[in-house]
């Protein structure tokens, strides 16, 4: 045969290999994110959508307001564990079983919640919420430094573990209701959680300046506030908690997490605890799913990005993982 001949079909054979490659990828990653879905969010509806943007907003795009055409900055959002190969899921989960067991090494279970207890539905007065919130108090301070280690250990994590629900919310979302009943507020960045038990979940936000905003600071030197903070006695079962900026937020990187701080026995209260996370940007919403089990490191839900680069007041990526 020609060496032409030969160097042809060799050209051809390797296009092949390159494609059937490609391919072979594509379709494992779409597997591995339909597994995830199942296993994270399994009241989600099917992907009709197999590729997504990190892209929130552009460079170019503007506030759509009448009174107020400034400028968006640019938003990027984290990548997702429902958006890797194979490969890097493994390693996700290999850091997420570290995270697991440095919650367990600080002893940050809460003790008496280990002992089997009888489910409850009895009511709490005002009187028995406020003590709750002494004891919480002072579980903090004892555990002050211990807490501290461990969100930082959870803070360096770069991908989350939020599901992406790519369809807009159902009918019967019942979110913006819980934020009006409970007077959470509404800004340019907007991060609500939603469950439906009595447990105790916790909203924290790692911001820029290396603040995070949760149940003892809720109130940031860079604007943030969480204004809603619910279920630290199980006085609810459709709780909401709301981390917001009503001025111009900080540029720089952002990250959400949750953590499950208290499994409180009521009647079809359980240690494992389906929840949701709203995200609004400037007025556009990312919604996400996820379960949480009572016991667990706090999770690094999802991230984003406010600025370019060269803006940014803290650069995650150096961070070792």
């Amino acid at each position: 045969m020609e060496p032409a001949i030969l160097a042809i079909l060799s050209v051809v054979a390797g296009s092949i290999s390159v494609v059937t490659y490609r391919f072979i990828k594509r379709r494992n990653q779409r597997l591995l994110r339909e597994a995830l879905r199942k296993k994270y969010a399994p009241d989600l509806p099917e992907l009709k959508n197999h590729e997504t943007t990190t892209i929130v907003h552009s460079e170019t795009e503007k506030i759509d307001d009448d009174d107020n055409q400034d400028e968006i900055p640019p938003v990027v959002r984290t990548k997702q564990i429902e958006e890797l190969a194979e490969k890097d899921y493994n390693e996700w989960e290999t850091r997420d079983d570290s995270r697991n067991e440095n919650i367990v090494e600080l002893r940050l279970i809460l003790e008496e919640l280990l002992d089997e207890m009888p489910p409850s539905d009895e009511e709490f007065d005002d009187e028995e919420r406020i003590m709750e919130l002494e004891v919480r108090e002072t579980w903090i301070e004892e555990n002050d430094e211990e807490l501290e280690e461990h969100a930082t250990f959870v803070e360096r994590e770069n991908v989350g573990s939020g599901i992406i629900v790519e369809d807009s919310p159902p009918e019967n979302d019942d979110l913006e209701q819980r934020l009006e009943r409970e007077g959470g507020k509404s800004g340019s960045v907007q991060v609500s959680l939603a469950w439906d038990d009595y447990n105790d979940l916790d909203l924290h936000l790692f911001c820029p300046s290396g603040e995070r905003i949760y149940f003892n600071n809720r109130n940031s030197e860079c604007g943030g506030e969480l204004d809603v903070d619910m279920n630290v006695k199980p006085v609810s079962k459709t709780p909401v908690e709301n981390v917001v900026w009503t001025s111009e937020p900080p540029k720089g990187s952002y990250k959400v997490g949750v953590h499950f701080y208290k499994h409180h026995r009521k009647r079809k209260t359980k240690k494992s605890c389906k929840f949701r996370l709203r995200v609004s940007l400037y007025g556009k919403i990312q919604e996400y799913s996820g379960v949480i089990k009572y016991g667990k490191a706090m999770q690094m839900v999802t991230g984003f990005t406010i600025g370019n680069q060269d803006e940014l007041s803290k650069k995650y990526q150096n961070h070792e993982l």
